[in-house]
């Protein structure tokens, strides 16, 4: 029985080796790719939070007038006076169909 291999074996041997080697390294660098652009990376994750700092920001700005509106004396008094137009208006059409 033969022990030791033959050089052109071993050579062959490194050859197959190297090329599964290869094979394999391109194989992770490719998975690690697709995890990436599925779960996103930096330039998603920086847009998605820069989308949800610009909506709170649309919130906080429709937020602010709202009160801004509501709480005014004179924003108060001029809808109690369109309501009230409203409801004379109304109530004159009611009597004239009668």
């Amino acid at each position: 029985m033969k022990t030791s291999k033959s050089p052109k074996d071993q050579a062959l041997l490194v050859t197959v080796a190297e090329s599964i080697g290869s094979t394999l390294g391109a194989i992770a660098a490719k998975a690690d790719a697709a995890q990436k652009a599925i779960t996103g990376g930096d330039i998603a994750r920086n847009v998605k939070r820069e989308t949800r700092k610009l909506v709170r920001k649309g919130n906080r700005a429709v937020a602010r007038a709202k009160r801004s509106v509501k709480g005014s004396k004179p924003a108060r008094a001029a809808s109690r006076t369109i309501r009230k137009a409203a409801k004379r208006v109304s109530g004159k059409r009611a009597r004239t169909r009668k």
